[in-house]
């Protein structure tokens, strides 16, 4: 912090008017805080007191005093001999006095390497004095906020994409009434043909594995519950010794392995309702068939009502009971999926075969923007409706810099499902764009869409002059950013702790950063050698470093001065 005083208006003006102002006003101090002046958010603040001693003010006089940072005019203050009436700061004659002083100013460009300065003109009654001559109060300006990267970021969605996925195969074995024989002729079935042509490509095929192979016996619902349960299981089994013969005859070793699981359920009340309803029986007749079943829950009972139907229960057997008579064979295995570098190929070569999902998942597989951008593209022609598609397609034109491209997709992704991805990367876009109240608004909304929004907060607060909230925002992820909100804190040793652990551990700017917080410990010698090491990889920091007012006091140091030259 710098004093300065103006002792007896000694300004640099004619003689006559040198001794007129010393006669009514005389040893005037500024102490302006802080100086050098700080930015902070979109301006400048500058507070600080003008202090008269005993007698330094006569009693009818006043003086109207402006601060100026260059051509720009602050708030004019006005202080007065206790003798003169107005709205001015009095001060006693006999004790003197202080009065203190701040206002607010937008920060302008000019404003980084000018000082602060004061000018003003004395009255004495209704007869004004010289103008008093300008004189510097205090030094212009520390924009280290400045230093902020507006690297805002932006999130693509995740693809739900598994190499390894779960399917399975079904077949069925159908057996006469009352029986848990498998004939020859039920094996040349439409599904039982498929089924065997299956389990022969699954052998030879690398990307299947069998996992299990699941038999469900069942019986019709007539005939005594007792012997039906048995039934079942006996048809489950008969089912077991049928496939593994199918496994045998077409090689297929997995399946001639105990990988079977045997499960007779008896009676299949509930298959017999679906297939009475899919059955070309008028819906009267279903209806009564329905009520007369539930009404008799004792299965001989109901057996007994059933054959009592007459033409009905003909129909039932030659219809309805045939399809029940069965064993369902479920085959559950584990199907690999595409190679990355079978995606890849695809990708170019037949896309359309390619799913949603291996489509987002291919996406990842190169850091080339352009590739990716195809392939979004691609993902986005072929499933439109989908909100990740247009999502990530916006989220690569904002990395190649299109920002009006961009804004249009991430609208349109958000349009088709409104979702917080898609806010924070129009928060991103507003960001980048200057738009800091939109981009806030956006940000907020997209709150838990991930760290990428923390850390466009981030930057905001520090654009906002909140510092604080910056390093909660920027959390644990060192960065530039969080670095610099460290510096502003002044939190010593932290920000270079930060910096250490980010990408620009070694860049021109942090190791400019490393210079202005070495400057602000005082150490001269690591000032200089940080600034070599920046101006060696960008000699355009040179010109910043010449101005820059967190080195004002070492602008007369030879070693820091032969560095900027």
């Amino acid at each position: 912090m710098k004093k300065q005083t103006i002792k007896g208006l000694a300004f640099i003006v004619v003689a006559s008017s040198m001794a007129t102002s010393c006669k009514l006003m005389k040893d005037i101090t500024y102490k302006i805080t802080p100086n050098p002046l700080e930015m902070h958010g979109d301006s400048v603040r500058i507070s600080g007191e003008i202090s008269l001693p005993e007698k330094g003010i006569k009693k009818k006089v006043s003086a109207e005093i402006t601060p100026m940072l260059g051509t720009t005019a602050l708030k004019a203050i006005t202080v007065q001999g206790e003798k003169v009436t107005g709205n001015g700061n009095s001060i006693q004659y006999k004790s003197g006095g202080t009065v203190k002083y701040s206002d607010i100013v937008l920060y302008k460009p000019e404003f980084e390497s000018i000082d602060l300065t004061v000018v003003g003109s004395v009255k004495k009654g209704k007869k004004e004095k010289p103008m008093l001559a300008s004189k510097k109060v205090a030094d212009g300006t520390i924009i280290t906020p400045l230093l902020v990267n507006k690297d805002f970021k932006v999130i693509l969605e995740k693809d739900a994409f598994t190499r390894v996925s779960e399917k399975g195969f079904s077949a069925q074995v159908n057996f006469e009434r009352g029986k848990s024989v498998v004939k020859p002729s039920e094996l040349k079935e439409k599904d039982i043909a498929d089924f065997t042509v299956w389990l022969a490509a699954a052998q030879s095929n690398p990307k299947i594995t069998i996992k299990s192979i699941n038999l469900i016996g069942y019986a019709s619902p007539e005939g005594e519950v007792g012997s039906n349960d048995s039934l079942s299981n006996e048809r489950a089994s008969a089912a077991k010794a049928a496939v593994m013969g199918i496994a045998k005859q077409v090689k297929n070793v997995k399946c001639q392995t105990d990988i079977y699981s045997l499960a007779g359920r008896g009676e299949d009340y509930d298959g017999f309702k679906k297939e009475l309803e899919k059955s070309s029986m008028n819906n009267d007749e279903k209806q009564l068939i329905i009520r007369v079943l539930e009404m008799h829950k004792d299965p001989i009972t109901r057996e007994t009502e059933m054959r009592n139907m007459g033409k009905t229960f003909a129909f039932l057997e030659n219809n309805v009971f045939t399809k029940l008579r069965r064993t369902e064979i479920v085959v559950t295995y584990d199907k690999l999926g595409y190679s990355d570098q079978e995606l890849q190929k695809l990708s170019v070569s037949t896309p359309d075969s390619l799913n949603l999902e291996e489509l987002l998942y291919t996406a990842t597989l190169t850091n080339d923007l352009n590739e990716k951008l195809r392939v979004y593209k691609i993902a986005k022609k072929n499933f439109p409706s989908d909100y990740r598609t247009s999502n990530n397609v916006g989220a690569i034109l904002y990395m190649q810099n299109k920002l009006t491209e961009a804004k249009a997709e991430f609208e349109q992704a958000n349009g088709l499902q409104d979702n917080a991805i898609s806010k924070n990367n129009l928060g991103a876009v507003a960001g980048v764009s200057g738009d800091r109240s939109g981009a806030k608004l956006l940000l907020d909304a997209a709150s838990g869409a991930g760290d990428e929004v923390n850390y466009n907060l981030g930057i905001l607060n520090i654009q906002d002059g909140l510092y604080n909230d910056a390093v909660s925002h920027f959390g644990s992820d060192d960065s530039f950013n969080k670095a610099l909100a460290l510096l502003l804190v002044k939190t010593p040793g932290a920000d270079i702790k930060a910096l250490d652990g980010s990408v620009d551990k070694e860049s021109a700017q942090g190791f400019y950063l490393r210079a202005v917080s070495a400057a602000r410990a005082n150490n001269v010698a690591s000032v200089v050698s940080n600034l070599k090491s920046a101006f060696a990889i960008d000699s355009s920091w040179k010109n910043k470093a010449s101005k820059d007012r967190e080195f004002l006091k070492y602008m007369e140091d030879a070693s820091f001065s032969g560095v900027i030259k």
